[in-house]
């Protein structure tokens, strides 16, 4: 569009301005003139939505002139058809400039505009254009102008009335999306005002939203969360499929906002979610548009759900948890395939989901593939249906996913593709194998080797379908193999397959008819497709088989299907060049001729000439021949490659010059003849006659031999392998032709020639050729052996013995042959890097035979000579892998090591036992040659190591002599040049050393000898020097293991064992003591009695330094003790574990801990054996503790590797398991004096931090790794900690102290949440009183747990300071000082409880330490104070008053000083309040204080008094029983500071009920203050009447009666000043009371209301007059 204006011409350009400048001005005069007409009228209606700004110089006027014009243009646009718009664009623009200089006063107007009634919709779309591009223009705008065009444009929106609604509510919507660039906030706020959870939402709201997510990603991102958790509220209620359609499109929007969110991270400033985050917020929505909406019937509600479906997965599928719940509902996705919705749009979130399983490494479910397979397979292999728009792209996506299983389940895939093979239809097998090409030539990563091995497999099953498309299937695939590098793969079976293929198609074109027109189309395809796919197989697969390469050849010699011998020559050109460059680059350099194979190069000389005399047919095959000639020239005749190369070129450029039109024949007839016919004849009579002469003789040898003898057999196999010096290809072709002669009968071969006296054998006749062929590689010339051995020398060997009866004569026959040709090959000089391909072959056949010798018996050297073989054919190339070296091993290894020693008397059987032992020796030794590292070592010992741990003493010794050959080899061969691995030295000596104590002599013996060069050999790799001593205890105990006693030579293994300890770094102990360990029940018992002696011996010696590898040993110890049978061997492994432990006690605790619950047998025996030993038990509990303790210690940092397992986390049930295994089995009359109170207070605090919600007993790590349910109940932490804690109190022998605990529960307390610091406080009461020798150190105990960091400790301990703080012992032991500063930090917490305790505990000081607390009352008042001041909770505060109630009963008035007059004020503001136990606190405490006070304080608390007295008269008739009693001993003892001898002796004690006594003391009180203080009573009533209002009936109650009481007593004087009607109103309120009582009260006192009214009035001078 661009071009297309640059590219105006200039002329039009310039009458196009011209007609707008005119437009603008006749558009102004009629803005004019419509303005002039506007002022006379301005006024109009409109909508009212708030107060506009003041109208400008006519610009609301001017502007709605604009927008008539608009639409006056787009009426006169409906009419006449789409055309120029000219005058409505220029009325829009001059609206916008005018808002470039009045942005505000523009946006009012054509805001009021809007808010005109009764205008079209196509106006307010226009004046929405308008303002939208006025926002782009101007940026930020007045906020109340933005605010006012919010509202209306979120009305409008929302309002949908018809089709033009939509018009309508879109450009309201983009206008609110414009704004939201500047005012997001506000934009946004309006939205989610319309957006409310369990409510159906406007569709246009959400449309809207998802715009604003769109064009504003950071600043939604913070109201994404909300967004989607309110929309799913919605989906239920979204029944109509359009509002389903508009939430799945926002969805789809919301998703890829969050995935460009994700990306740009690093650019937001806002709160940053991650991407989990997202996913978890948007599962929910996926789910239930999957399960619900994906199931309407709706076409375009499926499709919106499935387009969401995909950026949805884009963010849910990363998430693993989430990606696994998504498998789940792949069913209901294929579901759809049923349906009528787009298959495309199914399989591409498949796809999606599939190749995201191949990249996160997590496969769909095992039970979802094979609907899949089907669903998928349906459609590639069915015709589309015809409502299906996009076919083609959804196989594409098809074959994606195909490609995604491949790669995660190629073994089910393939399994599938072989069923659907096996069905017979055509077009199920073509779409098959269209799979398995796309699988094949998956682009990188490509498919893995055992996919493509498993896809070939199936392939080969069906390539005997003669059907043409599945031939065609089937070469493309062999082509895709070749051209996705699996060019190794095809040879074989491929190129096999290819060839028929050709030979197949060639066949039935020249053979056609003409009645099958159709089936000679599909013949010519397959040619085509069989012709493209050699076209790629020689030019790209390398290291091609002769059998293809001849099978090309004898094509162009045979077919008489000429049309496509271009392209095969042309593809043999690329073939013979490839092999050509294959070649050797010093070949090349020394000038040495260029040759390829050729079977037969004379015939093909002859061919290509006769097919050459018609250079242009079959699409120019002359030039192709002639080319093909030219590559081959030093092949066919190599004397006149020279010549060749000078003239084939210029024969090219004869054919190129000219056509089939212009060329001469007989011109084309004389250069061919002359440039090839003559010098060709010429060399093949030059070299035939010989040969033929040759042949003659050697057919004519081959006839007359008689094979039965010996002598005439091995004569004519020299012969012909001397004559094979120079005539190899003769000897070959006279060795073929007579094989051809020769005819097999069904019985046996009966011909004879010339002789008709020696009958053949078979099987003789087969052996001689086989030991021909071998003896011709072993005479023939270097270069053509290279040439031949494989095929045909190899191959006729390989012939004639598959296809012979096999007896042992054929055996050797063929053994010696494989020997021959191997040794002829090793023996070539340069034989560089040839690759014998028939080695793999000969190798299975030799195992073969391997494996069919009788394992327990030796009658042939057919086992010698098979391994004679294996080590000749390992020193040829492709060298043998470490698994065919491995498997040769074991298989010779098996075969000989079985077999028993022969007796004395059969020399026969022992010199081929001997021999049998040479061999195998001597195999291990050629192919410890190839392998000669410590890793060859180790396989081969490996090999070796279930014949030295056989039951079979002669197996054992065959075996130890084995491993003495090849410690021998290793060490004569690679001595200190590689040292061994890490480990390996260990492991090695590992397996041995037991062996020393083997029952058999000479096998001890021969694993001294081992033991000894593995030392040796360590020694010189370490640089250790062996001392002469050392030699000399080596030297002894190798002649005492010569001795029959069983324990003797346990002891001897023992010093051996000490000896070689020495060698022996740590790593290396390690690697030992596992091998011995996993070598425990391998054999009897004195082997097993030998391993934990070594492993006993060398935790002994080298105990100390083995810190690091502690864990290692132990984990290996632990693994093996369990299947330990014998008792003895047990207690001796056991004996390690302990010994570890006693040094390396931390390593050990964190390894035994974090074995498995419930405690298996092993590990019980394992403590049983600790809890014998009471100091190390003792020890171990200490450690225990301490595990347990560094729960509530600071995290302190590991200052030593000790300390690194003394931190490590281990699990606290494991540890109280343990505690109360050894306190139950540890000797009961031990009282455990030293750890008891450590012990205690230790579980105290586990039980205390086990109380909280978290720390319920779970399923716990370790009792996974054993069984799948929960714990026993009895196995949970509070009742394991409860029954040790049992045990100890138990081993006190304290009968009372334990029948106490029993008798007041405290085990159940404690085991309660709800009632264990009742009980801790119980348990510490008790230790007080009955445990005397522990006191202190409890004392000590409890304050460290104050001053820990950890919650529950401190109020455990705390609430076990409360009863210490009762006691003497604090004080006496001068603790304190310390224990008042913890509880002043305690009281100052903000746990409850804790300050609770706190309190309660200082409280306590006055009854443990009474003389303390007048030193301590400045921090006692003030922390008191303090909870009375702040009141967090009633319990707080009541205890507040409790214990300065405790405190002040200590101290005198001048103690308490200031806080007296604090108190005091506290303690009167909780008398009303509504808890009871805080009225009862403060009754008391204000008793404390009155009983306190004495001169000083005299005056002030008189006033309290008087302010108190009110309270405290009515609440004695408190509906606590507990409060008014205090309140009424409080109240009594006040009395005395009214001064007044009358009030006090009312107060004494008297005979009358308490109401009564209250009644008669209220009356005097009232009658003495009528009489000396009547303000006072004045002052009393009116406070009284204040409580007819209480929330306490029996208050009101009281307050009824004090009320007429004072009534009674008043003075007229001050009757005048009550406020009767108020006081009436009170009362009368009253008898709408619930309560009877209050009702009575109430009555009563309106009646002396009454009766002091008439008295008031009468008392008045107008009563009187």
């Amino acid at each position: 569009m661009c071009i297309g204006q640059r590219t105006k011409p200039p002329l039009v350009v310039y009458f196009c301005s011209i007609q707008e400048r005119t437009l603008r001005k006749e558009l102004e005069e009629e803005m004019a003139e419509a303005t002039i007409d506007s002022e006379e009228d301005p006024s109009e209606e409109r909508e009212d939505l708030g107060p506009l700004a003041p109208d400008n110089g006519g610009t609301f006027q001017q502007v709605t002139n604009l927008l008539n014009i608009m639409d006056s243009e787009s009426a006169k646009m409906d009419t006449a058809g789409a055309g120029p718009d000219m005058r409505k664009t220029l009325a829009s623009v001059i609206i916008t400039e005018k808002a470039t200089t009045e942005p505000s006063v523009v946006i009012n107007a054509l805001i009021r505009c809007l808010q005109v009634p009764k205008i079209s919709t196509q106006r307010k779309v226009n004046i929405y254009n308008i303002l939208q591009e006025i926002i782009q223009q101007e940026g930020e705008l007045e906020e109340q102008c933005v605010q006012r065009l919010v509202a209306i444009a979120s009305r409008e929106m929302r309002e949908i009335l018809e089709m033009e609604g939509y018009v309508k509510a879109e450009a309201a919507s983009d206008t609110l999306v414009a704004l939201s660039r500047n005012h997001f906030s506000l934009v946004m706020y309006e939205l989610q005002h319309h957006l409310k959870p369990l409510n159906l939402t406007d569709e246009f709201v959400i449309v809207t939203l998802a715009k604003l997510a769109n064009g504003n990603v950071f600043e939604f991102m913070p109201y994404m969360g909300i967004t989607l958790a309110t929309i799913f509220t919605m989906l239920r209620l979204a029944n109509e499929a359009k509002i389903r359609q508009v939430i799945c499109g926002a969805m789809e929007t919301f998703c890829e906002t969050v995935q460009f969110y994700l990306r740009h991270l690093e650019d937001s400033v806002y709160p940053v979610m991650t991407e989990d985050q997202f996913a978890m917020k948007l599962f929910p929505l996926y789910r239930y548009f999957v399960t619900v909406w994906l199931r309407n019937h709706n076409p375009e509600v499926k499709l919106g759900v499935i387009k969401s479906l995909k950026p949805m997965l884009n963010l849910l599928l990363p998430n693993d948890d989430l990606r696994e719940q998504v498998y789940d509902y792949i069913p209901l996705l294929l579901a759809e395939y049923q349906g009528s919705l787009e298959a495309l749009c199914i399989t591409q979130v498949l796809r999606q989901i599939l190749e995201v399983s191949v990249i996160t490494n997590t496969p769909i479910p095992q039970m979802q593939l094979h609907p899949i397979f089907m669903e998928l397979h349906v459609q590639v292999c069915a015709k589309a249906p015809t409502q299906q728009h996009y076919s083609s792209q959804n196989l594409m996506e098809i074959v994606h996913c195909f490609i995604a299983l491949a790669r995660s389940y190629p073994k089910e895939l393939m399994k599938f593709f072989f069923s659907q093979m096996e069905m017979s239809k055509e077009a199920i097998r073509v779409g098959t194998l269209t799979l398995i090409r796309a699988v094949v030539s998956a682009d990188e990563p490509r498919m893995n080797i055992r996919t493509i091995y498993l896809a070939i497999r199936v392939v080969k099953n069906t390539l005997s379908d003669t059907r043409s498309k599945v031939r065609m299937a089937i070469l493309r695939i062999i082509g895709q193999l070749a051209l996705s590098g699996y060019q190794e793969r095809i040879k074989g079976w491929g190129l096999k397959y290819v060839s028929t293929q050709l030979t197949l198609s060639t066949y039935k074109l020249t053979n056609h008819r003409e009645s099958f027109y159709q089936r000679d189309l599909e013949e010519k395809m397959v040619h085509k497709v069989t012709m493209d796919t050699v076209r790629i197989i020689t030019s790209s697969v390398s290291g091609m088989t002769n059998e293809f390469w001849v099978r090309l050849l004898c094509y162009i010699v045979e077919t008489d299907y000429t049309e496509a011998l271009t392209p095969i020559c042309i593809s043999l050109v690329n073939l013979a060049e490839r092999q050509l460059h294959s070649k050797d680059a010093e070949a090349d350099a020394a000038g040495k001729s260029r040759h390829v194979d050729l079977p037969a190069p004379q015939r093909l000389l002859a061919r290509l000439l006769v097919l050459m005399s018609s250079p242009y047919k079959g699409e120019g095959r002359g030039i192709a021949m002639l080319n093909l000639l030219r590559t081959l020239s030093q092949s066919i005749a190599p004397s006149m490659a020279d010549a060749w190369e000078q003239e084939i070129p210029l024969l090219v450029k004869y054919l190129e010059e000219h056509t089939e039109f212009t060329w001469n024949q007989k011109t084309w007839e004389d250069k061919l003849i002359q440039g090839f016919l003559y010098r060709a004849l010429g060399f093949t009579l030059a070299t035939g006659l010989e040969a033929s002469k040759v042949e003659v003789l050697l057919l004519e040898l081959l006839y007359k031999t008689d094979y039965g003898n010996d002598f005439d057999r091995e004569g004519v196999i020299l012969c012909f392998g001397l004559c094979a010096r120079g005539q190899v290809k003769t000897v070959l072709n006279v060795l073929h032709d007579f094989e051809e002669r020769i005819q097999e009968s069904e019985q046996s071969w009966q011909i004879g020639a010339w002789r008709k006296d020696h009958p053949w054998r078979r099987e003789t006749v087969k052996s001689a050729l086989m030991v021909m062929y071998s003896c011709v590689a072993s005479h023939c010339h270097p270069q053509m052996l290279l040439t031949h051995v494989d095929n045909p020398i190899t191959s006729k060997i390989i012939h004639h013995y598959s296809s012979s009866c096999q007896d042992i004569c054929l055996k050797m026959a063929f053994m010696k042959s494989v020997v021959q040709v191997t040794n002829a090959i090793k023996n070539i000089k340069d034989l560089e890097d040839f690759q014998f391909a028939q080695k793999t072959t000969l190798t299975a056949m030799i195992m073969v035979i391997m494996k069919a010798e009788p394992a327990d018996n030796l009658v042939s050297p057919v086992r010698t000579m098979a391994m004679d073989a294996f080590l000749h054919l390992s020193k040829l190339r492709p060298f043998y892998s470490t698994e065919e070296n491995s498997e040769l091993m074991d298989i010779s290894i098996h075969s000989v090591i079985s077999l028993q020693a022969p007796g004395e008397d059969n020399e026969s059987l022992k010199t081929l036992y001997a021999n049998a032992l040479c061999a195998l020796e001597q195999l291990m030794e050629g192919i410890m040659q190839r392998q000669l590292d410590p890793k060859g070592l180790q396989e081969m010992v490996h090999l070796l190591e279930k014949w030295i741990l056989s039951e079979k003493e002669w197996e054992r010794e065959k075996a130890m002599n084995l491993h003495l050959c090849l410690m021998r080899v290793y060490v004569q061969s690679i001595g200190v040049c590689i040292p061994l691995k890490l480990g390996q030295f260990g492991t090695l000596v590992g397996l041995i050393a037991p062996c020393t104590c083997d029952s058999h002599r000479r096998t001890r013996m021969t694993s001294m000898d081992v033991l000894s060069s593995l030392l040796d050999l360590h020694a010189s790799q370490t640089c250790h020097s062996w001392g002469a001593s050392t030699e000399r205890e080596l030297a002894k105990c190798k002649d005492d293991l010569q001795g029959l006693d069983d324990e003797r030579i346990l002891s001897v293994s023992s010093r051996i064992a000490k000896v070689a300890c020495m060698q022996f770094n740590c790593d290396e102990v390690v690697s030992l003591v596992q091998k011995l360990c996993e070598n425990i029940g391998a054999l009897d018992l004195q082997h097993d009695k030998a391993s934990v002696t070594w492993i006993g011996t060398f935790l002994q010696m080298r105990v100390k330094e083995l810190e690091d590898k502690v864990a290692e040993i132990l984990g290996a110890i632990l693994v093996h003790l369990p299947v330990v049978d014998h008792l003895e061997v047990r207690r001796l492994l056991i004996e390690g574990i302990l010994l570890l432990a006693h040094y390396h006690q931390e390593t050990v605790l964190t390894s035994l801990l974090r074995q498995p619950l419930p405690m298996e047998s092993h590990l019980t025996e394992v403590w049983l054996a600790v809890a014998e030993n009471m100091p190390f038990a003792r020890m171990m509990l200490r450690g225990l503790m301490g595990r347990l303790q560094s729960r509530f210690t600071p995290g302190a940092n590991a200052a030593s590797k000790a300390d690194i397992w003394r931190l490590a986390a281990v699990d606290p049930l494991m540890t109280l398991c343990t505690i109360h295994l050894l306190i139950e089995k540890m000797d009961k009359d031990d009282k455990l004096p030293d750890i008891f109170p450590d012990l205690v207070y230790t579980l105290l605090l586990q039980l205390s931090s086990s109380q909280g919600p978290e720390a319920v007993s779970p399923v716990l790590k370790t009792w996974r790794l054993v069984y799948s349910g929960t714990l026993p109940e009895e196995m949970n932490l509070q009742r394991v900690t409860i029954k040790s804690m049992q045990l100890l109190f138990r081993r006190l022998n304290n009968e009372q102290l334990v029948h106490t605990l029993e008798e007041q529960g405290v085990w159940v307390l404690l085991e309660s949440s709800s009632t264990f610091l009742q009980g801790v406080g119980l348990l510490a009461r008790l230790c007080m009183r009955h445990v005397q020798g522990y006191r202190q150190r409890l004392s000590e105990l409890v304050l460290r747990g104050m001053d820990s960091e950890v919650l529950s400790c401190r109020v455990s301990s705390t609430a076990a300071c409360v009863e210490f703080m009762s006691d003497p012992i604090l004080y006496q032991e001068k603790l304190l000082k310390p224990v008042v500063s913890m509880l002043e930090r305690g009281v100052d917490q903000e746990d409850v409880a804790l300050r609770v305790l706190s309190l309660r505990a200082l409280g306590n000081m006055a009854l443990g330490a009474p003389k303390k607390v007048r030193q301590y009352r400045k921090v006692l008042l003030e922390k008191c104070l303090c909870s009375l001041r702040e009141p967090m909770s009633t319990s707080v505060t009541s205890e507040g008053m409790e214990a300065l109630a405790k405190i002040l009963a200590e101290l005198r008035e001048g103690d308490v000083g200031s806080s007296f007059d604090a108190i005091s004020e506290q303690c009167r503001a909780f008398f009303n309040n509504e808890s009871g136990l805080l009225r009862l606190k403060a009754f008391i405490l204000f008793g404390k204080l009155a009983k306190l006070v004495r001169i000083s304080k005299k005056h002030f608390f008189k006033a309290e008094v008087k302010k108190a007295w009110i309270p405290l008269m009515l609440h004695c008739q408190d509906p606590c029983s507990d409060a008014a009693q205090a309140c009424m001993a409080t109240m009594f003892q006040c009395v005395r500071f009214w001064g007044w001898k009358a009030l006090e002796g009312s107060s004494g004690p008297s005979d009358s009920s308490a109401a009564d006594k209250m009644t008669a003391f209220q009356a005097t009180l009232c009658s003495v203050l009528t009489q000396k203080k009547p303000a006072v009573l004045y002052s009393f009533l009116l406070e009284t009447m204040t409580y007819v209002k209480s929330n306490l009936s029996r208050i009101r109650i009281a307050a009824c009666n004090l009320a007429g009481i004072i009534m009674k007593q008043m003075s007229a004087h001050y009757l005048k000043k009550l406020d009767f009607p108020a006081i009436r109103n009170s009362l009368q309120e009253l008898q709408l009371d619930s309560d009877p009582g209050v009702r009575k009260a109430a009555l009563d006192t309106l009646k002396i209301l009454d009766t002091c009214s008439q008295h008031r009035l009468l008392a008045s001078p107008e009563g009187i007059s």
